[in-house]
């Protein structure tokens, strides 16, 4: 699995499409945090902004390869693991880009009569809860269960929509959780959150590596 990963991140590195995604959501921490806010409110923001970039990623990943080369990987290695590879080499691009997001939110946030470590703890479960279920969104609205384009990035915007509002949604609790905690008293850490993200992302991922294995 480690060289499946080093082959993925160097197809990820050399397409440059990372760039665009990467971009946008650099715009998006830039432009919706303020120096002087609250820390958390920082963070929460900062977090629920990787739900579509992941997605974005996801996808990105997952079609990175030509059919040749994916043909190859696929014969070599199996076409489940090379799947599950694309799908962890996007989450861990995105987490790297969430990492320097809620830096800059930590930077610029302020503390609000909150501890630090306990700050910084709750926004990286966050985080990272976020970056689950946009990789969720991702497997979900990407190849092989969604194969058109226009079709796919249709349905990544709907997922990550949904992935906001939706009550049942982790990365919805684990930033209000972020956001009502600003204004209380402690720090909760977001952990059944990320319970529920975990177990939503192996699923996803689990049934877009089989169904890959069933049509490559």
């Amino acid at each position: 699995m480690t060289a499946l990963l080093r082959y993925q991140a160097a197809l990820l590195l050399r397409s440059q499409r990372w760039i665009a995604p990467l971009v946008v959501y650099a715009g998006f921490v830039a432009v919706g945090i303020r120096p002087g806010d609250r820390a958390l409110d920082s963070l929460g923001y900062a977090a629920a902004g990787m739900v579509p970039q992941t997605a974005w990623l996801v996808r990105i990943c997952v079609g990175a390869e030509p059919p040749a080369a994916r043909a190859c990987a696929a014969a070599a290695a199996g076409p489940a693991r090379v799947h599950a590879a694309a799908l962890l080499t996007a989450l861990g691009g995105a987490l790297t880009a969430g990492a320097a997001g809620a830096c800059f939110a930590l930077l610029c946030g302020g503390p609000g009569g909150k501890p630090p470590a306990a700050t910084a703890a709750a926004g990286a479960v966050a985080v990272l809860v976020c970056a689950l279920t946009g990789a969720a969104v991702g497997a979900l609205c990407s190849r092989p269960l969604v194969r058109g384009r226009g079709l796919a990035v249709l349905a990544g915007g709907l997922g990550s929509l949904l992935a906001w509002v939706a009550a049942f949604s982790p990365a919805r609790s684990a930033v209000s959780a972020l956001v009502g905690a600003a204004r209380t008293d402690g720090v909760p850490l977001p952990l059944g959150s990320l319970a529920a993200a975990l177990l939503l992302a192996a699923a996803a991922g689990t049934a877009a590596c089989l169904l890959s294995a069933r049509r490559e």
